[in-house]
């Protein structure tokens, strides 16, 4: 076995570092995840994730985790509305999907991004989690790795995986091809108690998805757990958007004064999520990887998720393409038909470098399509042309 007597650090404890440890921890391979929250409690868990099919769904299933998938997911959540800035209903697939239909190519259940996380880290061994672990820099020692911590604690290993996000601090070790910006901007807010706070918005809703489209900008929403809204307000903008807005991301009052005039031609009803989001609200300059990236594989060191293909939202594909990624790395690292492990990284690394490319183009593409000048037509076409 490649990974005898091999000790395995994952940086980064998101959705794509915990399944890979789940998964490799089966294959009773030594495995320690260094993650940067002081604890499972530290960090507000931010929009539901929908896994599909092949990707997401098909890594718990290995993991042994899809019956608690089950008894933990959101039914109905992926139930969509498409809208015009008016706030009015020009497609619903409210009557005719159903809540439950595991198995189905086009299913795609979502989940709260902190009940996902609790189902992955009931899962591990004890003493997994190495929390309060924010990584800075590292170097190499013998034939691996000595990893050096913001609290000032050091840690060895034997391989590393950059599981630490879109920001990675472990890729520059790996390759210095950088990400580049998709041209747009989403701004991120949240709701609590949605029914009572914003009850036109909460009607319309259901308990599922909107997505709206007016001139050439979107509002993007979903149901999270604890009746709670997430929503973004999309629009093309320069990269530096946030800065030179000189906008306070936790006034609210000029939040809403900035809708109100950059999406003019919105209804009033839109207004709610201004005046009742939870501060501050987040800006997130959407980023993605070159689709023709490529890089020398390493004996040791390697990465998955955002670090290593960081992508637009436009496809529902990130997570998903990580916990890919953790299912087909955990086999190449374990399949004995490989005579080393440099061998086994950079088959894993072609075939996700391949198949991230191909769902970073569709995001790309997708991200386009919504903000274009006749959007709302463009993704009416396109969802009441599909077999959902």
């Amino acid at each position: 076995m490649l990974l005898q007597d091999k000790q395995i650090a994952i940086v980064g404890g998101g959705p794509g570092g915990l399944t890979l440890a789940r998964l490799l921890q089966r294959k009773r391979a030594d495995v320690k995840v260094y993650e940067r929250d002081l604890n499972r409690n530290a960090r507000v868990q931010g929009s539901p994730l929908d896994l599909h099919e092949e990707s997401g769904l098909a890594a718990l299933r290995e993991a042994n985790l899809l019956d608690a998938f089950k008894n933990n997911y959101l039914p109905g959540a992926d139930k969509m509305i498409i809208a015009n800035e008016r706030a009015e209903i020009v497609y619903s697939d409210h009557e005719n999907k159903p809540d439950e239909n595991f198995g189905f190519e086009h299913f795609r259940p979502e989940i709260d991004r902190g009940v996902l996380r609790k189902i992955l880290l009931e899962s591990l061994q004890p003493e997994t989690i190495i929390w309060d672990s924010h990584f800075v820099a590292m170097e190499k020692q013998n034939e691996g790795w000595l990893l050096h911590f913001k609290n000032e604690t050091t840690a060895y290993a034997d391989i590393v995986i950059a599981a630490d996000g879109a920001n990675s601090k472990i890729r520059p070790y790996i390759t210095d091809i950088k990400p580049f910006y998709s041209g747009i901007t989403m701004l991120e807010g949240n709701v609590y108690d949605a029914e009572k706070s914003v009850p036109q918005i909460a009607n319309l809703l259901r308990g599922g998805k909107i997505m709206a489209f007016g001139n050439q900008k979107n509002i993007l929403m979903g149901q999270k757990a604890n009746a709670e809204i997430g929503f973004y307000a999309s629009f093309k903008a320069d990269e530096n958007w946030a800065v030179n807005s000189g906008l306070d991301f936790s006034n609210k009052a000029q939040l809403l004064a900035w809708f109100k005039k950059e999406y003019s031609e919105w209804s009033s009803i839109w207004h709610e999520l201004f005046e009742n989001t939870v501060i501050p609200f987040v800006p997130r300059p959407i980023y993605c990887m070159p689709l023709n990236q490529t890089w020398e594989a390493l004996p040791n060191l390697t990465m998955l998720g955002d670090a290593a293909h960081v992508m637009p939202p436009f496809a529902g594909e990130g997570v998903n393409m990580a916990m890919r990624d953790a299912l087909e790395l955990s086999e190449s690292l374990c399949n004995e038909n490989f005579s080393d492990l440099k061998t086994a990284i950079a088959h894993y690394e072609n075939q996700m470098q391949k198949r991230a490319a191909s769902a970073a183009q569709e995001s790309l593409e997708n991200g386009e399509k919504m903000h274009c000048s006749d959007a709302l037509q463009k993704m009416l076409s396109f969802f009441s042309g599909s077999d959902y």
